[in-house]
């Protein structure tokens, strides 16, 4: 093995360390918890700068400094924070999609909204979809449209024209 092929081992290792833990992705960092005189672990996934998860953090028997990690504590928090991180996604897909169905004389038709949150020019897109799966229409509306039954009931029977 030359030095290369070595250094990039010894990157791609883990790091098993009392207070650092890095692994498949993710880092837990045990930090002194800044609003009390205990511990806290935080969970990083790789490239965040942000952590995925921060919290309480188990004393040692010395009662003054922290448990260090490991492989259990470690495999407990990493599955804890991508729960978080599911959420998380869960909670922001459901905030930009939303859909309803209404019942024309044609059938039925189910209504979405998808908000594109562009930090410059945020929008949404209102479409319509009959029992087969087409789409019937598509318009352009404010990010802020409020899409209910009613809402798209009145988009349906305006012919579909963009609600102002």
């Amino acid at each position: 093995m030359n030095d290369e092929t070595q250094e990039q081992h010894d990157e791609d290792a883990p790091v098993q360390e009392a207070r650092l833990w890095q692994d498949n992705g993710w880092t837990a960092r045990v930090i002194k918890n800044e609003d009390d005189e205990g511990w806290a672990v935080a969970m990083y996934k790789e490239g965040e700068a942000e952590p995925a998860l921060v919290g309480p953090w188990t004393m040692g028997r010395d009662k003054k400094n922290p448990k260090p990690l490991d492989v259990n504590a470690f495999n407990t928090l990493v599955k804890t924070a991508h729960e978080v991180l599911r959420r998380h996604e869960q909670a922001l897909h459901a905030k930009l999609h939303k859909s309803t169905v209404v019942s024309t004389a044609d059938g039925e038709l189910k209504v979405t909204l998808d908000i594109v949150p562009d930090e410059d020019n945020p929008y949404a897109m209102l479409a319509a979809i009959d029992e087969m799966g087409e789409q019937v229409a598509q318009v352009r509306v404010a990010p802020d449209f409020k899409l209910s039954p009613a809402s798209a009931l009145a988009w349906v029977e305006n012919d579909f024209r963009a609600p102002r």
